[in-house]
């Protein structure tokens, strides 16, 4: 079984799904948007993440590294990236935290361990587990393994998906997915290449034939302002959601924010937030009225 590794495991998430939730982050993604908020998910492999604010220049990091991969220098630990194999002992020794791993392997068993441990939140709030990613439909035997076992549990499970993956897989999920958190990121195929990396022609047509199936959606629209945020965007948001097959589906506004600087800056990778705006109220109140007008329920968040 081709297992993901995991970059982060949030307690008490609320926006994710119905009541308190458990969300897991799986790494590697499909899309490569120019306004990710965790970075650290794209690629599947382990990454270091670096933050010099919070090193003390003790030197351990460089004592304890087996490949002579980290120097010391007035900007704080410069990493050989060619000698680096990133085996993680640095940051093991690092008393600040400095130096991170993003990308951990673990087990289903492992990972039940730790939904157990959250099972009584689950009954008391109606909540569940939420697997994001990036993309978990790319590793679909470990995440149906997963879902499978929380299903015996009677745990509700919800899925976060951008929806370019085989259609076979996610009609499978459909199977064992009480929720979908499907992302929709643009409507122009165009301007979704340019901005995402890849069309979203299987994207639309999954989405579709995931509404045939009877499947519980969310759609779920990051809104970046000069992106997605004009009146001809918003319409084609409105009337490609409203011509799915099935109920009406509810969709969430999610407002972008450059929060995730700080993430590519551990990452030592650049990041054009000067390029990408908030939307203002004036946006959002455009956006629920045009989709209100299609007979829609939009809100704001989760």
């Amino acid at each position: 079984m081709h297992a993901p590794l995991i970059f982060d495991i949030k307690r008490y998430a609320i926006n994710d799904g119905p009541g308190i939730r458990l969300a897991i982050y799986f790494k590697g993604c499909s899309l490569r948007c120019v306004w990710c908020h965790n970075p650290e998910s794209i690629v599947p492999q382990a990454q270091k993440l670096y933050t010099a604010a919070r090193c003390i220049g003790c030197g351990e990091c460089v004592k304890v590294c087996s490949r002579q991969a980290l120097e010391m220098t007035a900007e704080g630990i410069r990493t050989d990236s060619e000698r680096c194999t990133l085996c993680g002992d640095c940051a093991r020794i690092c008393p600040t935290r400095a130096m991170e791993m993003s990308g951990e392997g673990k087990s289903i068993d492992e990972l039940l361990t730790i939904i157990e441990r959250e099972q009584h939140l689950f009954d008391q709030s109606g909540g569940g587990v939420t697997v994001s990613g990036g993309e978990p439909l790319l590793y679909p035997d470990y995440l149906f393994e997963l879902f499978d076992r929380c299903g015996e549990r009677r745990i509700h499970r919800a899925l976060d998906t951008a929806g370019h993956v085989p259609e076979e897989n996610l009609l499978a999920a459909a199977q064992r997915t009480d929720l979908f958190l499907f992302d929709l990121k643009l409507i122009d195929p165009v301007r979704h290449q340019q901005l995402t990396g890849i069309t979203n022609r299987l994207i639309l047509s999954n989405l579709r034939t995931l509404c045939t199936s009877g499947a519980q959606i969310k759609i779920r629209i990051p809104l970046i302002k000069g992106i997605n945020t004009s009146n001809e965007d918003l319409q084609a948001f409105a009337e490609t959601i409203s011509a799915l097959p099935g109920e009406k589906k509810d969709v969430a506004l999610l407002p972008y924010h450059a929060i995730a600087t700080h993430k590519y800056r551990k990452l030592g990778t650049s990041y054009q937030a000067e390029k990408l705006q908030s939307p203002e109220q004036a946006d959002l109140d455009r956006a629920l009225d045009c989709f209100i007008r299609h007979g829609l329920n939009a809100s704001v968040g989760g």
